[in-house]
């Protein structure tokens, strides 16, 4: 019995482990969303965020084979992060000062606080299938416990997942307002911020054109190792480089004033 429980507590280890990984990306693209808000607001919006995404993996567990069938949901959310992401770029790099100015005045109108809530809302239940779905796969590893079923899992299975999603929740939450300051006080990384965000989107679409019902790429490539060090490496490349940008930037202006 001993055992068991020392299996369980390495596969909790694991799993809390890969929700940091998780939680990285998942905390910019909410950094980013929330960071036109003023600044009493933006703490709100994320945590209102992390209770809706609290509600939305609690909820995932029950339904968890339903929502393996809705692949329109990660859909959507790669849709929309991907356009984020690159409506952002194309209108800083390409556009003109007055695009920008009418840019500026429709994200003061058009994203309002709820409005910020309600589309943090989406990328949370995007980023919860996707969560879910990898802690249940280690968990169904796992052998029997003693303790009784619940949610439609073994009980034992059942704790481990839900603990290693809210430790992945606390993570996002401190992650995601320092990643609020770090926009703030080195705004030349917001171009990488906003990169990182469509290449999450990109990697949504991946996890989508990999569904059973979708079948474009195989079922196992998303969580392939080859995928996942192309992965984080294009994403640690962006950011990297966007920190020595965004510094080289600051410092400039700093010799100009």
């Amino acid at each position: 019995m001993e055992s068991i429980w020392l299996e369980y507590g390495w596969t909790l280890l694991i799993l809390i482990g890969l929700e940091g990984l998780l939680s990285a990306d998942n905390a910019l693209v909410l950094a980013v969303i929330a960071k036109h808000l003023p600044e009493e607001q933006k703490k709100k919006a994320i945590n209102y965020g992390i209770i809706g995404a609290f509600i939305f993996r609690f909820g995932a567990l029950f339904a968890i084979s339903f929502l393996v069938n809705v692949w329109q949901v990660q859909a959507i959310g790669a849709a929309y992060l991907i356009y984020i992401g690159l409506k952002h770029i194309i209108s800083e790099h390409f556009g003109s000062k007055k695009d920008d100015k009418e840019d500026t005045e429709e994200e003061s109108k058009g994203k309002g606080f709820w409005a910020t809530v309600a589309k943090i809302g989406v990328a949370d239940l995007a980023f919860a299938i996707d969560s879910i779905l990898a802690a249940v796969a280690l968990a169904l590893a796992l052998p029997d416990s003693p303790l009784p079923q619940f949610g439609g899992m073994d009980g034992g299975k059942f704790i481990i997942v839900v603990i290693a999603g809210i430790a992945g929740l606390v993570l996002i939450k401190f992650a995601a307002t320092w990643f609020v300051k770090l926009l703030e006080t080195r705004p030349g990384i917001e171009t990488a911020a906003y990169l990182i965000v469509a290449w999450v989107g990109v990697k949504l679409a991946i996890i989508t054109l990999a569904h059973d019902k979708v079948g474009v790429l195989p079922h196992d490539f998303p969580h392939s190792t080859g995928w996942t060090i192309f992965f984080w490496g294009i994403l640690l490349a962006i950011a990297i480089g966007g920190w020595f940008l965004s510094g080289k930037s600051a410092k400039k202006d700093e010799e100009e004033l």
